[in-house]
């Protein structure tokens, strides 16, 4: 995500990509109720001729929203529990599939997270992430821990994030909706402002095609506050993904017209 030393020929290709107008994007949304109040924004349709391989519960939206060509995917639900497929293995799975089928110039990854209030962070707040990272990928060896951790600095949006007042802050995840003290003291060391489930998995694919990725992620619940985590969670559920919609229609009328460089 992060392009590669200024003389190499992969950094000038780089550079002519960043110069070229944004044409399509992906956007990565783990939960239906994150995604189908963007999906219904962008006036988005259901892909009835899949792209994806027959039998995943993988499910792709698509349209043209101004100049850009937009496709959303999500997980799907779990084929025997029926949930939502949240986690890092469905959003991994998922963005391979989805940038290997679609070929985007940008990816957005955009969900709900749980803040953290010693860190500024209240209900509703909308974060551009920074840098992600893991925090249950503990790894005691040298090397290894830094592998574990997989501390990654997302694209560089500095316009946007002046023109939206949007927040920024570090985003750590992990595989549990719950924080153990293990976890606690790796997001500490993550300097991490909110937590989710996909985000670093996410940006784990993008860097492994060397495809941009912006991170967008709306605080449902407290993790350091009064309340239990899930109960907070889902009490806020529906009004924080309007306040994430809103989020990622602006990011994407911002986009509309613009190159990488100008972001």
């Amino acid at each position: 995500m992060v392009p590669h030393g200024e003389g190499s020929e992969e950094a000038m290709v780089v550079q002519d990509e960043n110069r070229k107008p944004i044409s399509s994007i992906l956007i990565v949304i783990a939960m239906q109720t994150e995604a189908m109040p963007v999906v219904n924004k962008l006036q988005l349709k259901e892909d009835l001729d899949p792209v994806f391989p027959k039998g995943v519960p993988w499910v792709r939206y698509h349209g043209i929203y101004k100049d850009l060509h937009i496709n959303l995917v999500r997980p799907g639900k779990d084929l025997t529990l029926g949930v939502d497929s949240v986690g890092t293995i469905s959003a991994s799975l998922v963005t391979y599939a989805a940038i290997q089928a679609l070929q985007p110039d940008l990816i957005i990854n955009a969900g709900t997270a749980g803040g953290f209030k010693v860190k500024g962070a209240c209900i509703s707040d909308v974060f551009l992430v920074s840098d992600v990272a893991f925090h249950d990928r503990r790894i005691p060896i040298p090397v290894f821990d830094l592998y574990g951790v997989g501390l990654r600095q997302c694209f560089s949006t500095p316009n946007l994030l002046k023109e939206l007042n949007l927040k920024s802050g570090k985003l750590s995840t992990g595989d549990s909706l719950d924080m153990s003290p293990q976890d606690e003291a790796s997001i500490v060391a993550n300097d991490a402002t909110v937590k989710d489930m996909e985000g670093a998995a996410v940006a784990y694919v993008a860097d492994l095609f060397k495809v941009p990725a912006i991170f967008i992620k709306a605080v449902t619940d407290i993790v350091d506050g009064d309340k239990p985590t899930a109960e907070e969670f889902l009490q806020n559920l529906a009004a924080v993904t309007a306040a994430l919609d809103l989020a990622v229609a602006q990011v994407i009328d911002f986009i509309s017209g613009k190159c990488l460089s100008e972001l």
